[in-house]
């Protein structure tokens, strides 16, 4: 799908992945509308980007919130052609902690905001964009969603966060051949210890440990490669149904 002049709606577009995936669509040519639920953190990526970006206050587990942003789209921009799912919760706590047992309305907090939430706006986004007219090829949009390392490797103390993420590496591929249908192309991917807002508040030397821990290049991800992957998942018709890892051969031990 050609990036310039199609339009893009990213969720978590107020820092971190979010962010920086919908400047470099929009520094490509796409109009984008911008979800978040912290509306002063869109609103001011939105003054940032200036023509072709709107945001739009967002809670990707509430079905009218997710309708209203698709809809926002349509009525600005006549179309919605790509949505990249970055909105997400990370939480750590044990199962079994010196504290008792893992809190429930935690855990499916945690799958509710990072595994329901996805789908909810999976969903939304393919019923608006099965009614673009197809390209040469019958492509009609393409959906990326955000799982994690986690989803494969979980931690100590990961529970919640790598069952949400395990969830939506594997509605990757059933989403992908059910929309086929619809020229709908849909791929994951799973980063690996990113320099974002999760990570911010952690000491320097905390940082460059995790860092460290990375094959090659031995450094936290930047959110440009993440972004860098969206732009080839949208521009290369044959990546579909796939979850692809973003991690630089990390392998995640124990805790």
């Amino acid at each position: 799908m050609e990036i310039a002049g199609a339009i893009g709606l990213v969720t978590g577009a107020a820092s971190g992945l979010g962010a920086e995936t919908a400047r470099v669509l929009h520094a490509s040519g796409a109009g984008v509308v911008l979800c978040d639920l912290n509306e002063k953190g869109v609103a001011g990526e939105v003054e940032r980007l200036g023509d072709r970006a709107i945001h739009w206050t967002t809670d990707v587990t509430d079905e009218v919130s997710v309708r209203k942003a698709v809809d926002a789209a349509l009525q600005r921009f006549g179309a919605l052609h790509v949505v990249v799912a970055c909105a997400g919760v990370l939480i750590g706590e044990k199962i079994l902690g010196k504290e008792g047992v893992h809190d429930l309305e935690r855990f499916r907090r945690v799958v509710e905001v990072n595994l329901v939430g996805t789908f909810n706006v999976l969903r939304l986004a393919a019923e608006a964009m099965r009614r673009n007219p197809p390209s040469s090829e019958g492509e009609r949009g393409v959906i990326v969603t955000t799982a994690s390392v986690a989803a494969f490797e979980g931690q100590i103390g990961q529970a919640a966060y790598a069952a949400s993420k395990a969830g939506v590496a594997a509605l990757t591929l059933p989403a992908a051949r059910e929309l086929a249908r619809d020229g709908i192309r849909v791929c994951s991917i799973a980063p690996g210890i990113f320099d974002t807002a999760m990570l911010a508040g952690l000491p320097e030397q905390v940082r460059r440990s995790l860092g460290e821990q990375v094959p090659f290049p031995p450094r936290l991800g930047r959110p440009s490669e993440y972004a860098g992957l969206v732009l080839e998942i949208i521009r290369n018709p044959m990546l579909n149904g796939e979850t692809i890892r973003l991690d630089g051969a990390l392998r995640m031990g124990a805790r």
